[in-house]
């Protein structure tokens, strides 16, 4: 009788210990970081992470609920590119059937700090834990937001400017608490300086296009994976 007794308080005891992790399954924020590459698009050409450069990011997330989540992030990242096999007129104006003399080739290095907030939309309710609600541990998702962007280094002049980021992503819930994924995303700049080559501004409007706010401006890639902690945990009432 009293194994019988101390085997019905184990298992009720472990199972009121899990029930009270179950209660912190669900967590409001996360915090971590990512690695990756980013790639310059502009004047100077670029196509899918061409010149490809190291950047690094540290996320912040605030989860309404499990498809809709409210982000933030801060990502120094570098670019660079050339004009080898892009036709740069020295006169943009000339009126000669060849559309004027060709430039000679532009190169431009520079670096990046990137700071700004996303909306970001689950494709699948994202988390573990009350299967009832349907939750998946992965899920696809996009996002879109706004940001600000400062290029400096490579001999130019500082540049900056709003961002528009337009991305989509994938990630996996790896433990209760750990989540790990992979974003893609493009950042629509209101500058058209991020390639200036030593300090000459060659590539700011080199076709006499008139420009609009983000209309021939600059824009770049960042591609990484990332892993991030939940924290914040969100108690719920018992009621019992």
């Amino acid at each position: 009788m009293r194994r019988l007794f101390t085997t019905l308080f184990v298992s009720l005891a472990m199972n009121a210990a899990w029930a009270q992790d179950g209660e912190l399954l669900e967590y409001q924020q996360e915090i971590g970081g990512g690695l990756g590459i980013s790639s310059y698009l502009g004047d100077a050409g670029g196509g899918f992470m061409t010149h490809p450069g190291m950047m690094g990011t540290v996320i912040w997330r605030r989860n309404i609920n499990p498809r809709m989540v409210v982000k933030a992030n801060a990502a120094v990242g570098h670019i660079s590119g050339n004009t080898e096999g892009v036709f740069i007129p020295t006169d943009p104006l000339s009126r000669t059937a060849e559309g004027g003399t060709a430039s000679s080739v532009l190169r431009f290095s520079r670096n990046l700090v990137d700071v700004g907030a996303q909306f970001e939309f689950n494709f699948l309710g994202y988390g573990l834990g009350e299967t009832y609600k349907g939750l998946s541990r992965w899920t696809p998702y996009m996002m879109a937001g706004v940001g600000f962007t400062m290029g400096f280094g490579g001999g130019a002049k500082v540049a900056a400017g709003m961002n528009i980021p337009l991305g989509v992503g994938f990630k996996y819930k790896l433990k209760p608490r750990l989540n790990i994924g992979l974003e893609w995303s493009f950042r629509f700049t209101t500058s058209d300086h991020l390639d200036d080559p030593s300090g000459v501004v060659k590539l700011s409007d080199p076709l006499g296009i008139e420009s609009g706010m983000f209309k021939n401006k600059d824009c770049y890639q960042m591609l990484f994976v990332y892993v991030t902690y939940d924290i914040s945990p969100k108690y719920r009432k018992c009621n019992n």
